[in-house]
């Protein structure tokens, strides 16, 4: 960046605490627990198995928490697991984060929740295949135009659909606890013995909770964000373990267990409770709102992913350009959407998916094993790489207490190191089943992390022509 861009960076702390909260729990609370309740009850075995994973996943997910909290105490710098990864492991981790973030993980989650907008719209309204598709690429458009705008005008549209969002959950809660009929809560004895899959269960609910670790991402733009980033965090997941536990309630109170675990309209049928058939069409504007704040806060936050790492890669220098007067990463908010959309138009239609195995096939490999729809093979390419980063970021906490003993910690993790433990387990864990799970797409989606090491090692060779910005982090090593 030079050194009249660098000027030209305006004062970037502008997000308050509860703005970092709303980001939190609007990327958490989003689609995931619609989809999911039904596979937890049917594979828990019980409805009291199924609460308890449910109050796991808080566990560990605090667990994760306050090992960001230290971490984002430490080196407050907006970027996150790419700042904690950088200065645990060195520059080519840290970039290997930033670009898988950029080509497959992030990009691949916008593009799993603007299916899910777009799919419930379809429900709706009526829309065909194609108007579904373009409904799919408006959504990361209309959220990335929003943001480039500014920093309030994307806190401002977060806490909005949050708000809504949370409204929306608000009522299927009364809506299960007040008009339920009170259900068995108890399986049927063949249930409980031929369709418990405990790990399975697990797994699902740590998926839902996936996203609390979005506000160390914008640390560097909180305010007093030594304070308010631990703040975040922890009431954040507070907040979303307290809303899953009073869904899932809801929903057994309405249902009862066996109905409840077999449903694939759930939320629908709670609502129908109360509003009767209209309760179906409440329902799709829920998911719809709950898929767009998704949208909205994982573009935010990722935006600041890629800006920090051009700060430190002069080969993606233009990435870290922020607009001197909307202040915002204009250029990586751009980078953020073309892929994204590129992801939904390969990998979430028809013409796409048969494009990709056709290059397989003339390459003399097999055609890939589609799933029936866009979120699922969208999961499946972004999965691995999400939780073998988790992983290594709960490592790096253990890394740095010894590398770096000496840096000021505006929070120390409670109880060190059992929860940095707890959470590295789990995230192992996770990586292990969705490897698994991932099939011949994650071959696929090494694809583009293989370029990214081919990029970065180009980019080592090639001869310096800029100066090290004035503005560089002195916290970091030379580009």
């Amino acid at each position: 960046m030079s050194k009249s861009a660098s000027a030209a960076v305006p004062e970037r702390q502008r997000i308050g605490m509860w703005d970092s909260v709303s980001l939190i729990v609007g990327i958490v609370i989003g689609v995931g627990i619609h989809e999911t309740a039904p596979l937890v009850f049917h594979n828990s075995g019980s409805a009291t198995v199924a609460m308890l994973f449910w109050v796991l996943g808080g566990v560990i997910s605090l667990s994760g928490a306050l090992c960001y909290a230290e971490l984002a105490s430490a080196w407050p710098r907006s970027g996150g697991e790419y700042c904690y990864l950088t200065r645990a492991f060195g520059r080519f981790p840290g970039f290997l984060f930033g670009w898988s973030q950029l080509t497959v993980v992030r990009t691949g989650n916008v593009g799993m929740m603007a299916f899910i907008f777009a799919e419930y719209a379809a429900r709706l309204w009526g829309l065909d295949t194609a108007r579904t598709v373009a409904l799919a690429i408006a959504a990361p458009l209309v959220f990335s135009g929003l943001n480039i705008l500014g920093v309030a005008v994307g806190t401002r549209t977060q806490n909005a659909l949050t708000l809504l969002k949370l409204l929306g959950f608000s009522s299927i809660v009364i809506a299960g606890l007040v008009w339920g009929e009170g259900g068995d809560p108890s399986p049927a004895p063949a249930a409980a013995e031929n369709n418990a899959s405990l790990g399975l269960a697990l797994l699902f609910v740590l998926f839902t909770y996936g996203g609390w670790n979005d506000a160390a991402l914008v640390t560097a733009e909180i305010k007093d964000s030594r304070r308010n980033i631990v703040r975040s965090l922890i009431i954040g997941v507070a907040i979303i373990t307290g809303v899953y536990l009073l869904v899932n309630a809801a929903y057994l109170r309405a249902l009862g267990y066996e109905e409840a675990s077999r449903s694939s309209g759930i939320a629908a049928k709670a609502l129908e409770l109360a509003f009767g058939p209209p309760g179906a069409k409440i329902m799709s504007l829920i998911v719809m709102i709950s898929a767009l704040g998704a949208v909205n806060g994982i573009i935010f936050t990722g935006a600041r992913i890629y800006a920090t790492m051009g700060e430190d890669h002069r080969f993606f220098a233009w990435l870290s350009r922020w607009h001197p007067k909307l202040g915002t990463p204009i250029w990586a908010l751009l980078a953020e959407s073309a892929i994204t959309i590129t992801l939904i138009l390969l990998l979430g239609t028809e013409a796409g998916r048969g494009m990709i195995d056709r290059i397989l096939l003339t390459l003399s490999f097999d055609a890939i094993a589609w799933q029936g729809n866009p979120f699922s093979n969208l999961f499946q390419w972004c999965a691995p790489f999400f939780w073998i980063f988790f992983f290594l970021t709960g490592v790096s906490l253990f890394v740095l207490r010894r590398k770096e003993p000496k840096t000021p910690r505006g929070f120390a993790t409670p109880l060190y190191p059992l929860p940095g433990l707890i959470f590295c387990a789990s995230s192992a864990w996770c990586l292990w089943s969705s490897i698994t799970y991932a099939g011949t797409l994650l071959l696929l989606g090494c694809v583009p992390v293989l370029i990214g090491v081919g990029i970065y090692l180009f980019s080592q060779a090639a001869p310096v022509t800029k100066k090290r910005p004035e503005n560089k982090p002195s916290d970091e090593s030379d580009p």
